[in-house]
């Protein structure tokens, strides 16, 4: 008779189910590995350039360097000598563009203020943006008192009040005189349209690219396919790393 069918027939030697320590250890490793999971997770939302590779952008192949000649016509930020240059083509009333200013001021913080990229923002005013083109003017009107960023900023974070006014004028020197600004001379800026053709040349740079939408963001001459956080430190981690 089998050893198996003996412990049947007697009764004796059966094993134990649901032991109450087995439960317990059974338990407790769950509980480890759904921790190391969520830890794993969280690490790889939130911790720039650590998406797999096929996961970020490329640049086509045999695609050319960017023409950096062009980033005189847009407004830079950062070390002249960064490694890695980022650009932005835009318009002030675009609402997407305004989402992705937070992700912006995020990026400057932690990379252009660093040394590690510099950052150029050309205006791409849109025809169907009756307000875009004041808007970009303001923006380099307070340029001319030392507050473009600044003035850039307040637009995109106020961009649901004056979108759509008629005459946006008012409010622009508004912003200005809460940002210390001289609003006379500000004023006579936005008047005269004293920069109205480096805003049109600005403009010409996209296009002749082939711009075709907003916000369009390149990493060198990697073009993002989602413009957003994820992607934009992900790839610039990865051309620092190249």
């Amino acid at each position: 008779m089998g050893e198996a069918k003996q412990r049947r027939q007697s009764g004796k030697g059966q094993p134990r189910r649901g032991g109450g320590a087995g439960r317990w250890v059974g338990i407790g490793a769950f509980v480890a590995v759904l921790i190391a999971v969520l830890g794993g997770l969280f690490y790889w939302l939130t911790t720039p350039g650590v998406a797999p590779p096929g996961g970020l952008p490329e640049a086509p192949e045999g695609a050319r360097p960017f023409p950096a000649e062009l980033d005189r016509f847009g407004i830079s930020r950062g070390d002249p000598d960064a490694p890695v240059v980022v650009r932005e083509f835009a318009d002030y009333q675009c609402p997407a563009c305004a989402s992705f200013a937070s992700v912006a001021e995020r990026f400057f913080e932690a990379y252009v203020e660093t040394g590690q990229a510099r950052y150029v923002f050309f205006d791409f005013p849109l025809d169907q943006h009756a307000n875009a083109v004041p808007a970009a003017m303001a923006a380099r009107c307070a340029g001319d008192q030392d507050a473009y960023w600044p003035m850039h900023l307040a637009l995109y974070e106020r961009q649901s009040d004056w979108a759509d006014a008629g005459q946006p004028l008012g409010m622009f020197v508004d912003y200005a005189g809460e940002l210390d600004l001289d609003t006379s001379l500000f004023r006579r800026c936005m008047e005269a349209e004293r920069h109205l053709e480096a805003i049109r040349r600005s403009r010409s740079v996209a296009r002749q690219l082939q711009v075709t939408s907003t916000p369009t963001v390149l990493v060198d001459n990697i073009r993002l396919t989602r413009p957003g956080w994820y992607q934009l430190a992900g790839v610039v981690e990865r051309e620092l790393a190249r």
